[in-house]
């Protein structure tokens, strides 16, 4: 069964398409940006980003999207980790 191409949407206005599956982390270093870590196991939520308006943990979930959807991804923000 061929994978589908996905259309992501980043928060820096680059497109780019992915396949269901892959992970999140190297689908943004693609697309010039970097989604934060902490612990890597979805304890601490320093990784999590908004995926259509919902909230998923990028260390602990894969790129999955309904028939014919896009991705509009946008970072969570958090006060006690912004300088």
């Amino acid at each position: 069964m061929k994978k589908r191409n996905i259309k992501v949407i980043w928060p820096n206005d680059n497109e780019t398409f992915v396949s269901e599956g892959e992970d999140w982390f190297s689908s943004a270093e693609k697309a010039g940006l970097e989604i934060p870590t902490g612990c890597l196991t979805g304890s601490c939520g320093a990784c999590e980003i908004d995926v259509n308006g919902e909230t998923v943990r990028a260390c602990i979930s894969n790129i999955k999207s309904k028939k014919n959807s896009q991705l509009n991804i946008s970072f969570t923000t958090d006060p006690f980790w912004e300088d």
